[in-house]
């Protein structure tokens, strides 16, 4: 008779995965990650295929930087209302649907150009798509953590990251399985095959646009905090003697735009330079090397089915494992102790694609590379999400995590952009070691942040 009173506080946890909600937060979840690859690996393996030069397809990979300044206007997203949705729909959702019909709509425009005839036109799409695609993760944010209780935050992320990834593979496996069975002509270049691909892509977005248009929107709760923060900042601006529309507009500024960093700022003194340090630099080795890895792989001679089944698929599931494996670790080892596992569980996996070039067409070692790789990109992605959510302050959670993703985006965005001039350079070998290296400097940033939170 024990065995069932035991189990059953499992069972009322797992009720929480059948919450509307959470539910919803799957489908979302799979709505914010189809974008990604399509301007990043999947537009990579195009341009190559293509014969766009590599130092070019580098430079191209800053269209990622989208991602990276989203905190910029994150604050509009935050708190301006857009005329007519707003009022239909609430804000979050507003955004949401906003944001994703103009993604729809850039990647058929993306679908319908053909980067050898006009790379420029192909280029302004993605850019388009990264801008909305970097809009709909700042509302999606802000949806997630005013949707539901902090208890219920675990299964949202959950459900989010299961969508998210199911949408890497869609992207990045379905678009080239696509690309490939419509190709009559696998040995040269031909562009219908991916004005298909990515026309299926635009389509999928119909995923999100529905699923917004189903949920409701989050009832706000503003700490009073934040309530008074707001008012005493309106109370010294009411010295200045300004009109009601001008006073309106530098409290509003104060509140949206300079809040968030105060607070941060004020949290933990010097120590935010670090903390934002680490931020920036602490996957800076997987996302320089992840903008040549695709053609690197058509380059040692893999098949775009060989990639989509290695890469895209195997890879993510990998991924996912070493997510899950990371979320324990956290929990065994602590934050900071599983941060620093992951910084060089992700600098040490890059020496493997020193390895694979020297072997070249190799599928065993392909596979034994991205399942490394994979898996310890899980790990250090679960131990770093924990570590930002512990630095948010819920009164600016939706702000002050696009400024942390943001942080976390540009150097490393930035630093990648370089990468086809250095292959071009260097070579594979050069390049990937040199990844390897530059996230070295990332362990000794997690041991002095740990180091200095021990502290009182």
């Amino acid at each position: 008779m024990p065995t069932p009173a035991l189990s059953h506080p499992w069972l009322n946890a797992l009720k929480v995965y059948a919450h509307p909600r959470v539910v919803g937060m799957l489908f979302l979840g799979f709505s914010a990650g189809l974008p990604l690859l399509l301007v990043l690996g999947t537009l990579s393996f195009w341009l190559s295929e293509a014969g766009i030069a590599r130092a070019t397809i580098g430079h191209l990979s800053w269209v990622g930087l989208a991602y990276g300044f989203k905190f910029l206007w994150s604050p509009l997203v935050d708190r301006l209302p857009l005329p007519l949705l707003t009022r239909l729909l609430g804000r979050r959702r507003a955004w949401l649907l906003l944001s994703q019909v103009c993604i729809a709509l850039a990647l058929f425009g993306m679908a319908n150009t053909d980067p050898v005839v006009n790379l420029a036109h192909t280029v302004y799409f993605a850019l388009a798509v990264a801008f909305a695609s970097a809009t709909q993760d700042i509302a999606l944010d802000a949806y997630r953590i005013e949707a539901v209780e902090v208890e219920k935050q675990g299964a949202m992320a959950a459900t989010y990251q299961a969508g998210y990834r199911i949408a890497m593979i869609t992207a990045g496996a379905g678009a080239l399985w696509i690309a490939a069975s419509a190709d009559s002509s696998p040995a040269a270049y031909d562009f219908p095959p991916w004005q298909v691909a990515y026309t299926a892509m635009a389509a999928l977005m119909v995923v999100g646009i529905f699923t917004t248009l189903t949920i409701r929107e989050p009832e706000r709760r503003i700490p009073a905090a934040t309530n008074e923060r707001e008012a005493h900042a309106r109370e010294k601006f009411a010295h200045l003697g300004l009109s009601d529309g001008p006073l309106n507009a530098i409290a509003w500024f104060y509140d949206a735009v300079l809040s968030p960093f105060i607070d941060f700022v004020q949290r933990y003194k010097w120590q935010a330079v670090l903390m934002l340090a680490l931020i920036a630099l602490y996957r800076i080795s997987d996302v320089v090397m992840g903008v040549m890895s695709n053609p690197f792989y058509q380059e040692m001679g893999f098949t775009k089915d060989e990639v989509a089944t290695v890469s895209k698929v195997f890879g993510v599931i990998m991924t996912i494992a070493g997510a899950g494996l990371g979320g324990v670790l956290t929990m065994r080892l602590g934050v900071m102790r599983t941060l620093f596992l992951g910084a060089l569980l992700s600098a040490a996996t890059n020496l493997l694609f020193v390895w694979l070039a020297g072997r070249g067409h190799d599928m065993g070692a392909l596979v034994f590379t991205v399942s490394a790789d994979n898996l310890s990109a899980g790990i250090a992605s679960s131990a770093f999400v924990a570590y930002l959510s512990s630095l948010v302050n819920q009164a600016y959670s939706a702000t002050q995590y696009a400024l942390f993703t943001s942080v976390m985006l540009l150097l490393p965005k930035f630093i990648a952009g370089f990468s086809g001039e250095f292959v071009d350079a260097y070579g594979w070998a050069n390049f990937f070691t040199g990844t390897a290296l530059i996230g070295v400097p990332v362990l000794l940033l997690v041991w002095l942040v740990a180091r200095q939170a021990k502290k009182p």
